[in-house]
């Protein structure tokens, strides 16, 4: 299980939700369903208007995820990863900072989620 809290300016205050580590939901669908105003559009990881930044608060290293081809070119592309941080995603579970909310999976450790 995971606490995710999302913190934006566009919010009044942060919001935490407890959500289910390694369903196969999104976080986006876990805003959605719980009203937490992440901007988005196509919902399939090509357009890249739900671009959040994930902090880990557990004080352990981030529990790896692969980055889907889609979300690689858009983040690339929006300057928010270098082929450095694909690489040591890739080879040692290291996911960077910067993700698409409609491709990321909530995993097994408490996050903060800025958008």
């Amino acid at each position: 299980m995971a606490n995710v809290t999302f913190s934006s300016p566009r919010m009044q205050r942060d919001l935490t939700i407890y959500a289910v580590a390694g369903d196969t939901e999104t976080l986006l669908s876990v805003a959605k369903k719980h009203k937490v105003p992440v901007h988005f559009e196509c919902e399939n990881g090509e357009c890249g208007s739900c671009l959040i930044r994930v902090t880990v608060l557990t004080g352990k290293a981030p529990v790896g995820m692969a980055l889907t081809e889609k979300e690689k070119t858009v983040l690339k592309y929006a300057g928010k990863i270098t082929q450095e941080q694909i690489e040591e995603a890739e080879t040692n579970d290291r996911p960077p900072p910067w993700r698409l909310a409609c491709q990321f999976i909530v995993r097994h450790e408490d996050i903060v989620v800025s958008f």
